[in-house]
């Protein structure tokens, strides 16, 4: 189930909606109009997804190795390739 923020837009707030707040939800559970605690109108807001990963890394040899090919910006519309198969420069011309 995911954890989702609220936040309250009125002047009005109690402490537990004053800053905002966590609510554990299904998904198909609809978005809570009001606070829990005193009633003021509160709106869902969207966080940042917490995404758990292991050995990710974007060195070189790891990229390569699982087929990804990386370019660096070089100058306003040029790019150079830093890791991977592809041409070693892509322009805008």
């Amino acid at each position: 189930m995911p954890i989702y923020e609220y936040i309250s837009d009125s002047n009005l707030q109690c402490e537990h909606c004053e800053r905002g707040f966590e609510k554990l939800q299904k998904i198909s559970e609809h978005a809570l109009t009001s606070c829990p605690k005193c009633g003021n109108s509160v709106r869902r807001v969207m966080s940042a997804p917490n995404i758990a990963r292991q050995d990710v890394s974007l060195e070189r040899s790891n990229l390569e190795k699982h087929g990804f090919t990386q370019y660096k910006k070089a100058e306003k519309g040029v790019y150079e390739k830093t890791a991977g198969k592809g041409p070693e420069i892509l322009s805008d011309d």
